[in-house]
């Protein structure tokens, strides 16, 4: 526990600056973690992170992370989407020169990876440039919701939610983290509006993006029990990774653009 507090501190002390500075900041800080995620994917798929398909999974993480006014290198024939294909087809035409070593699940799993992290890493930086307390709206029901699911869970946790991927995790833990994290961010609405959504409505809404944040965080549960590993890595010393940390946030900021906060 000791090891957990003192990494969030430093972590934090590194991160809230970054968030409040925003711009070129958090566009550098979004793709930075994006590819260490993508790496950490890499090497629970038993591939080298350093290799022509890291490479190209990772061009072709950043071309979805990163905001417009970084594409100007893109020819004005093409469009950003193409070259994203493209980087995928290279990642196919691998597995014929690769003389086995690399297969078309491979490219799969690197393909999927670039396109999960990638949107979500995108519209961390769309939130930041939405308003600095449209972030932290997201980052305050992500981190609401899952110290309040462990602190509940703990005292009161007697139902698993999912023990085929997640057995620590109960359903008492599941609603409690939820509901602290709707009146924690009811009180934040009223004094910092989100979007064009009445007080009411957002508290509806926080809800279900408390619950689309424990399904992020589900998710990632189960890649790692698919490929049979505890954490998603070892750069966070008691946390883990950086999909370890993200998961939630992952699927919560592409759903706030969904519900159109941002």
């Amino acid at each position: 526990m000791r090891q957990r507090v003192i990494t969030a501190v430093i972590a934090l002390i590194i991160f809230i600056p970054i968030v409040i500075a925003g711009h070129v900041w958090v566009d550098i800080a979004a793709a930075a973690l994006g590819l260490v995620a993508l790496s950490e994917i890499l090497v629970m798929r038993k591939k080298l992170i350093v290799s022509w398909e890291a490479l190209l999974s990772a061009i072709a993480l950043l071309l979805v992370i990163l905001p417009d006014v970084w594409h100007d290198f893109i020819p004005g024939h093409l469009n950003l989407t193409f070259v994203i294909y493209a980087m995928i087809i290279l990642l196919l035409l691998y597995t014929v020169f690769s003389k086995n070593r690399f297969s078309f699940d491979d490219a799969a799993v690197l393909t999927l990876g670039a396109i999960y992290i990638g949107f979500g890493f995108h519209y961390f930086i769309v939130a930041r440039a939405a308003g600095i307390s449209t972030i932290f709206f997201a980052l305050l029901i992500v981190w609401i919701t899952d110290s309040g699911a462990y602190m509940i869970g703990c005292k009161f946790g007697r139902n698993k939610l999912a023990p085929h991927i997640s057995p620590n995790k109960t359903w008492e833990g599941s609603v409690g983290g939820t509901v602290v994290a709707t009146i924690v961010l009811a009180i934040y609405a009223y004094f910092y509006p989100q979007g064009d959504y009445s007080w009411l409505m957002t508290v509806l809404l926080t809800i279900v993006l408390s619950v689309i944040g424990q399904l992020g965080d589900l998710v990632e549960s189960a890649l790692k029990r698919y490929y049979g590993v505890k954490d998603s890595g070892r750069i966070l010393p008691g946390h883990g990774g950086i999909l370890d940390r993200f998961d939630s946030l992952l699927l919560v900021l592409p759903a706030l653009h969904l519900l159109g906060f941002i």
